[in-house]
């Protein structure tokens, strides 16, 4: 799908497309492109003077997602994109050249959406196609931040169902609750990595030159949001590591109960084992094998010597 944008009373409006010069005419700043077909890459590919190259836009160097070139300025970023089963991150391609802003994209994300609603909403909320950009990457931050805020309160729910002493924790529960921790992991490690891309991405378009003065202080306090979301990511992954730690101490105080009882079983059973192993001998010279008592007896002393070792086990507190 291929939308381009322009300015209609100082709103971002769509413009319909259905040629190369619908791209081209004066006002539209913006063209999303959201799982372009061969048709659509025909015409990005015609009006912006660049070959689209999916494979490259997956890479990882910092060479390779953002540069110059005779096209213009290209970024190639990370996007949150969250969904039923967890989230993922997407790369979303910007070219930025003669006052025209192209984003490419597999997905439609939240962070366009909201945009796109605050565009629409608000009026002068952008002014150019560098505007755009910053914006998108601005509600992208914010986005970022309230997936954070969710960890946080996942991981509360997590800590007071590990920490309460009175909640007995079953099997299930245990693992579901390590199952848990490791999707909060995943999702703080994903919101990390965009960050950081994020990061990488402006301080390129930062060294570009090509904003004003006014864009360019937008842009740096948009660095500072993000250098503090990236320190609570690691604030996140602390406590993560913290409730791991305490879920497996608590893991292993359970199998330790196990063990225990199992082993003071076999000390209590032990010498009922051994009695009942010597009047098993049935030699000829045992005094109590004609005995008409013998065999309660060795009942009586089986019991006794099994409640012995257990009230001194009791009376010792190991019990």
């Amino acid at each position: 799908m291929l939308t381009a944008y322009g300015f209609v009373e100082g709103r971002l409006r769509p413009v319909a497309v259905e040629s190369a010069d619908d791209l081209t005419r004066e006002g539209v700043v913006w063209i999303d492109s959201v799982e372009p077909n061969e048709h659509e890459r025909a015409l990005l590919q015609q009006v912006f003077r660049l070959k689209l190259n999916d494979d490259e836009v997956e890479d990882i160097e910092d060479s390779a997602r953002c540069f110059v070139d005779e096209a213009g300025i290209h970024l190639n970023s990370f996007f949150l994109h969250q969904f039923n089963d967890g989230a993922d991150v997407v790369t979303v391609s910007f070219l930025l050249n003669d006052g025209r802003l192209l984003s490419i994209r597999n997905e439609e994300l939240a962070a366009f959406r909201l945009f796109r609603m605050r565009a629409r909403m608000q009026a002068d909320y952008v002014h150019s196609a560098e505007d755009v950009l910053l914006a998108i990457y601005d509600v992208a931050v914010e986005y970022a931040a309230d997936m954070l805020e969710g960890v946080y309160a996942d991981l509360d729910k997590v800590s007071r169902r590990v920490l309460n002493r009175h909640n007995v924790m079953t099997d299930t529960v245990m693992a579901d609750t390590v199952a848990d921790i490791a999707t909060q992991e995943d999702l703080n490690g994903k919101v990390r990595l965009d960050l950081m891309d994020t990061r990488r991405s402006l301080s390129f378009l930062l060294r570009c030159r090509v904003l004003k003065q006014t864009q360019e202080d937008d842009l740096r306090e948009v660095l500072r949001d993000l250098e503090s979301l990236n320190n609570h990511t690691g604030f996140l992954f602390d406590k993560i590591n913290f409730l791991m730690d305490a879920l497996m101490g608590l893991i292993n105080l359970q199998q330790n109960k196990i063990i225990k009882i199992f082993s003071i079983a076999a000390v209590v059973f032990l010498p009922p084992t051994v009695i009942a192993s010597i009047y098993g001998m049935n030699f000829g010279a045992m005094p109590e094998l004609q005995w008409h008592f013998g065999y309660p007896f060795a009942l009586v002393l089986m019991v006794l010597s099994g409640i012995a070792p257990y009230w001194f086990f009791k009376r010792k507190g190991w019990l």
